[in-house]
């Protein structure tokens, strides 16, 4: 008998292992390449994600009543790392993280006309040089990029220059040789986009400004209080002496920005609010950034995870790839990608994906990336954090938005809870904050229909993950006749997709890529067939094919 429990259990343990090995086979295969033209983003709220530390839900005496969706929720870095651990992100086929700010914000809360709001978003800093409590520690984030890298996925923050958070109860304004309080923007011109406040008292750093600042009295009061004056004041006298940069305003939040990169070994910044702040600021930044992340590799070359550049992503809100490199403020159009950027999000994808056909879209975003954009990059979106129109509120929709936002050429940028349909019109919710409800992790576990839809994004990210060629191949069209059918080719890497096919039968002719007698694997239906006289055979029950050489 116990010869026998002993043979089940070999047995056992043989089976899972298997069926361990097969669920993660795609999941687990290594890129040949990787290119942040071709990658795929998964932006979250650190906040709203997932909770994986009951212990920091609360801090500061944040305990006001709150606007609905307008107080902390208890996500934090813990979670994050617990959800790579878990496979996750891998299994969805994202090779990178935007994370919001996790810098420490006000510790009061304001009334913007949408109900009392604290900082949980993390754009409102009140402290550049300290993690927020409510998001975790420094070794927190020190165990989130070394679980990302292992897992061969990147890690972004979010970097603010533009402004503190706002002023209150708890929050002194910074001093005036810091911010300006007035005007507030206008939107209209250049000038009148760039030196003013976003909104009402959301005091503005007078980035354009060459003369000498003292810290915030406040800031110093801060630091001798944590015991770390001291070496604050070093390591900014160490920054400035080897730049030989002044110490004004931006060069002081450069400095602790690009610590993170130093310390922690993030691997870009996705910038906020750049058409707000004058151009040459990115330049600089980009300057300091290239610096630190070079350091860092320098220092760390077993913690590297590849050769890629640092990588900066800009929000210049309502850029449009059809711009190319030039935005226009009405008065004066500006190039940000100038030695600043190596990508700019864009806000035109949603509008092309509902009023042009997949072959149009596809075929403008090749052309315009290998021409006017060529040596740069576009992120795209369908759903945002702040964007009150996405492509498909309602949920209508979310094969399609996976579909189109997954197959466009560019960078694609999956908005948390895209993946499982989450629930974007919260009743209650005022302005952006229906956008930003907590993940719907109990949809996904219980509700069959959301797993059917989790699986579609699934696919279709873990094909893209291991194929560089379809966010940054060459697009070539193949037929249009009855579905469309087109290429993707980056150097050696080539694959065929297939959108909105037939079910069933499917005859695709993939002459102009692949040769008679290669095997074919079809990534989305498990299928494979041999290609005879140019043309691969496949029957399956879905409307889309992956293929790639097996």
């Amino acid at each position: 008998m116990k010869k026998l429990l002993f043979l089940f259990l070999i047995a056992a343990t043989i089976s899972c292992s298997q069926k361990k090995a097969e669920n993660n086979k795609i999941a687990d295969k290594q890129t040949k390449e990787f290119t942040w033209e071709g990658a795929n983003i998964y932006f979250l709220l650190t906040d709203r994600f997932n909770n994986g530390n009951l212990e920091n839900d609360i801090n500061f005496d944040r305990t006001k009543e709150t606007g609905t969706l307008r107080g902390f929720k208890g996500g934090d870095i813990k979670g994050i790392t617990n959800k790579i651990k878990e496979g996750y992100f891998t299994n969805l086929g994202i090779n990178a993280i935007w994370m919001t700010p996790i810098v420490e914000q006000i510790h009061g809360a304001t009334d913007e006309g949408t109900g009392v709001s604290y900082g949980f978003h993390g754009y409102w800093a009140k402290d550049w040089t300290k993690i927020d409590p409510n998001y975790g520690t420094r070794e927190d984030l020190k165990e989130l990029v070394a679980v990302a890298h292992k897992n061969g996925i990147r890690i972004l923050l979010d970097a603010v220059i533009n402004h503190t958070g706002p002023v209150t109860d708890k929050d002194s304004v910074w001093p005036s040789d810091w911010v300006r309080t007035d005007p507030q923007c206008q939107y209209n011109n250049y000038e009148n986009t760039i030196t003013c406040t976003l909104v009402k008292n959301l005091p503005d750093i007078r980035t354009e400004s060459n003369e000498h600042v003292e810290l915030p009295p406040q800031l110093v009061a801060k630091w001798k209080a944590e015991g770390r004056y001291e070496q604050e004041l070093k390591e900014l006298d160490e920054f400035f002496e080897r730049t030989g940069h002044p110490r004004v305003p931006r060069f002081y939040i450069m400095k602790w920005l690009t610590d993170y990169i130093t310390e922690f070994g993030i691997d870009g910044y996705r910038v906020d609010t750049v058409k707000h702040t004058e151009e040459f600021v990115w330049q600089e930044f980009k300057k300091e950034c290239d610096f630190a992340f070079e350091e860092f590799k320098k220092n760390n070359a077993e913690k590297v995870l590849d050769d890629s550049n640092f990588y900066l992503v800009g929000e210049v809100y309502n850029y449009g790839i059809s711009a190319e490199k030039a935005f226009n403020f009405g008065d004066k159009k500006v190039n940000y990608f100038n030695k600043a950027f190596n990508s700019l999000i864009n806000f035109e994808i949603k509008w092309n994906a509902k009023q042009m056909a997949a072959k149009d879209v596809f075929s403008k975003y090749d052309s315009i990336l290998n021409n006017g954009l060529k040596d740069y990059g576009i992120l795209n979106y369908l759903t945002s954090h702040d964007d009150g129109q996405p492509f498909d509120k309602e949920r209508k929709q979310p094969y399609k938005t996976a579909t189109m936002l997954i197959l466009t050429p560019g960078t694609s940028q999956v908005y948390y809870g895209d993946e499982s349909a989450r629930d974007l019109t919260i009743e209650g919710a005022v302005g952006d904050a229906t956008l930003r409800s907590f993940m719907n992790w109990n949809d996904i576990e219980q509700d069959a229909e959301t797993q059917k839809i989790m699986t579609h994004w699934q696919k279709l990210g873990q094909f893209r993950a291991n194929h560089m060629a379809v966010g940054a191949g060459r697009h070539h069209l193949i037929s249009d006749e009855n579905g469309l059918i087109f290429s993707r080719i980056r150097n050696d890497d080539k694959i065929i997709a297939g959108i909105n096919l037939p079910k069933g039968k499917k005859v695709i002719n993939v002459k102009s890529v692949f040769e008679n007698g290669d095997i074919l694997h079809d990534f989305y239906s498990k299928k494979s067939s041999i290609v005879k006289q140019g043309l691969v055979k496949l029957e399956s029950e879905f409307d889309i094919v992956l293929l790639e050489k097996k």
